[in-house]
């Protein structure tokens, strides 16, 4: 069955999608999966008969295929088809099965997309697609499978594909670990297969995040660029693959462990949506998921509140005292949110117990939280809590009551991680004791913000007694226990941290209103780090603390607006015991607070833009208005330079037609280095500045200022 027009008009075997400089154009002829003609840049709107010119121009010659006539590859590929790629669907029914061959029954189009139901009468599968392309421009797909059989079928992989042309000859995609998570890797696209398989039950901080294909040499603003991201927190793989045919794509899906979905008859299996971005540079490929991240309905639309966070303050010793002087503190410096971290529960005085016993601690709090919630919203703040419910310490009281709730295989528990285990909240009573703690928790205080700890990759994560893998329902869970506390709680803002930054994705963004980027908060370090996410995400969904002189993770040692300056760029917070620090320190910090909330409309609702510097000890970066009315742009000194004075940066995405005053924001208007420090002033580095059309600041740039390794400055630039 081919579809019917969304106007009623005539049925149609190509359809094209259109939106935001994008096009997709889908095969649906034959009763066959769709295949894709064309992802990438638009291509003006097509009438019937040159769609089907497009559809004969791309078919290859019939030779050299593994089959008669040529392969084309659907979006859920088959074997059926003559494809010996990797295959979408992966299952079998007591061993037979193991190949689909889907026939297209019925194909709706919807406001985005389409919806494709197709049947396989020999496996006893349905099977239904969903294609969209949102006014972003992102490609937005995933499956569903069925069992309509009367005997079990066991899936093992369901994975979605999108073509990349063959001028695509480079990969990005990412690579870390805890405090230094989405390093970037490149390698050449070759022929074969180049597999990222996540198997942490959480996101993952070496993940492959986003993958990229592009063109040669392909960067922030230049080369074209196709990536996909797949939207799950649990187990995932995501691939690139080239055959010798000619036939290159993006792929992914959940990693399902062995065993781990089997459907029972009548039961379906729905795989995670897949994100397809396309580019010209990977500002422009990021800036789709940015303006999707944000057209949502739960998007966050009141101001970042600025945050003071206690961990690297206080670490396990909550006093009250000590707690009221550093949210004092944390007022005097124009702090609006005060979150109390790890330590306030139960028996809870270091990191090898109490995880589970979501109680206030009598020991440490004999009069609960109260007293510090009421010094804290009396002093005009929001009081925040941090909370890691998918954890437990063996050395608990839910431990010692349920040791059953224990996730495991076989008659052993898994390896501690952090002296942690995982708690089963696929368990119907786990699951109902935990809604019922954090429930009465934001009940009893005026909490109104969640931090949402998860500090250990699911090992051995089983169900007990049967010893089943549960990684998939364990995620499936935590999404049913978020959204179950948002309907209860639909004020209160929550935080996805996972030993940092090693749960950031797009679904569970869907139920939480930031990330915490990194445990990591040395400032060179989250140069990088806050980069990369930001591919990904945009800056008010980013969690960016100020940290201490001296850092906590590294041992290095950084001024103050080095530190402020790199976690402007984000939701702004604050994690350092402000009560040590010096009176001057504090009237800077409240300088760079003021800025922050002076630049935060700015910079949580406009265009994200890196700079493509052809020196590595200097990058630029900044945000631009979706106006393009006002600006700002980072100049940050990564190392030293081998050209002294360094030579001129180029400040990307201003309006080309447009004048700009340009000229250095306080307070990160300090260049220090050696030239300032022996009065070599930079020309044009004054509060007057000077006045520039875009084109010229984009394609001439000017001089940057000599600065020392580990510094940065502010430029600030508004249209005349």
């Amino acid at each position: 069955m081919v579809p019917r027009s969304p106007d009623g008009g005539p049925p149609s075997d190509l359809i094209q999608l259109r939106a935001a400089g994008v096009s997709l154009v889908l095969d649906l002829s034959g009763a066959r999966l769709p295949r894709v003609v064309h992802w990438g840049a638009d291509l003006g709107p097509l009438g019937p008969a040159e769609l089907a010119a497009l559809r004969l121009a791309q078919r290859p010659q019939p030779i050299g295929f593994s089959v008669d006539g040529p392969v084309e590859v659907a979006v859920l590929p088959e074997q059926s088809a003559g494809w010996l790629g990797t295959p979408g669907l992966v299952g079998n029914r007591g061993g037979a099965d193991f190949s689909t061959a889907f026939a297209v029954v019925e194909v709706t189009r919807t406001a985005d997309g389409v919806l494709v139901r197709a049947h396989d009468r020999t496996a006893a599968l349905d099977l239904e697609l969903t294609i969209e392309l949102t006014p972003a421009g992102l490609v937005r797909q995933r499956a569903s499978v069925t069992n309509r059989g009367d005997t079990p079928f066991a899936v093992d992989a369901l994975h979605l594909t999108l073509p990349v042309p063959t001028a695509a000859t480079e990969l990005l995609d990412f690579t870390g670990h805890h405090l230094r998570e989405r390093s970037p890797q490149r390698t050449p696209f070759h022929q074969g297969l180049w597999t990222r398989e996540n198997r942490t039950g959480r996101t993952g901080y070496d993940a492959a995040y986003l993958l990229v294909a592009g063109t040669a040499g392909f960067g922030n603003r230049g080369g074209e660029v196709w990536g996909v991201h797949t939207a799950w927190s649990g187990n995932h793989r995501t691939f690139a693959e080239r055959t010798y045919h000619g036939v290159s794509s993006l792929g992914s899906g959940e990693l399902l462990l062995s065993g781990e979905m089997s459907l029972a008859p009548g039961a379906s299996y729905a795989s995670p949506w897949q994100y397809g971005s396309h580019g010209t540079g990977l500002d422009e490929l990021s800036a789709r998921f940015h303006r999707e991240l944000r057209a949502r309905p739960h998007h966050p639309a009141t101001p970042r509140p600025v945050v003071v966070n206690t961990w690297e303050a206080v670490y396990f010793d909550h006093d009250l005292d000590r707690l009221r002087r550093l949210a004092d503190a944390a007022a005097e410096v124009g702090a609006e949110r005060f979150v109390l971290d790890d330590g306030w529960f139960g028996s809870r005085r270091d990191d090898r117990r109490g995880l589970g016993d979501w109680y206030v601690s009598d020991e440490v709090w004999p009069d609960g939280l109260t007293p510090l919630t009421d010094h804290v919203t009396g002093l005009g703040m929001q009081f925040g809590l941090w909370v890691e419910p998918e954890m437990i310490n063996e050395d608990s009281d839910l431990a010692r009551a349920h040791p059953d709730w224990i996730m495991a295989t076989g008659d052993r528990l898994p390896g501690t991680a952090r002296s942690q285990q995982v708690l089963d909240l696929a368990r119907p009573e786990a699951f109902a004791h935990i809604l019922e703690r954090l429930d009465t928790l934001l009940g009893t205080y005026p909490i109104g913000y969640l931090k949402w700890d998860h500090n250990r990759d699911l090992v051995e994560a089983g169900h007990q007694p049967s010893g089943r893998a549960g990684v998939h329902d364990q995620t499936l869970a935590v999404y049913r226990l978020l959204d179950e506390l948002r309907r209860r709680h639909p004020g209160v803002e929550i935080e996805s941290c996972s030993s940092g930054g090693g749960r950031v994705d797009l679904e569970i963004l869907q139920r939480t209103d930031r990330v915490w980027v990194s445990d990591c908060i040395d400032a060179l370090e989250r140069q990088q780090i806050q980069r990369w996410t930001n591919a990904l995400i945009p800056l008010e969904l980013m969690g960016t603390h100020v940290g201490a002189g001296l850092a906590h993770t590294t041992d290095r040692r950084h001024p103050l607006d080095f530190r402020a300056g790199t976690a402007l760029f984000g939701h702004f917070g604050i994690e350092w015991d402000l009560t040590g620090a010096e009176p001057a320190e504090l009237v800077r910090l409240a300088e760079w607070v003021a800025l922050y909330k002076e630049l935060r409309p700015l910079l949580h609702t406009g265009t994200a833009v890196h700079a493509d510097h052809q020196d590595p000890a200097y990058r630029v970066h900044g945000v631009v208005a979706e106006d393009g009315s006002d600006a700002v742009f980072a100049v940050v000194a990564v190392a030293t330079s081998t050209a002294y004075p360094p030579g001129p940066v180029r400040l990307p995405g201003l309006d080309p037609d447009a004048v700009y005053h340009v000229r250095p924001q306080p307070p990160g208007d300090v260049p220090d280095g050696n030239a300032a420090r022996w009065g070599a002033a930079l020309p044009w580095w004054t509060g007057d500045g000077v006045r520039l059309p875009g084109r010229a600041l984009e394609r001439a740039g000017l001089q940057a200022p000599v600065l020392f390794p580990e510094r940065l400055v502010l430029v600030r630039a508004t249209r005349v």
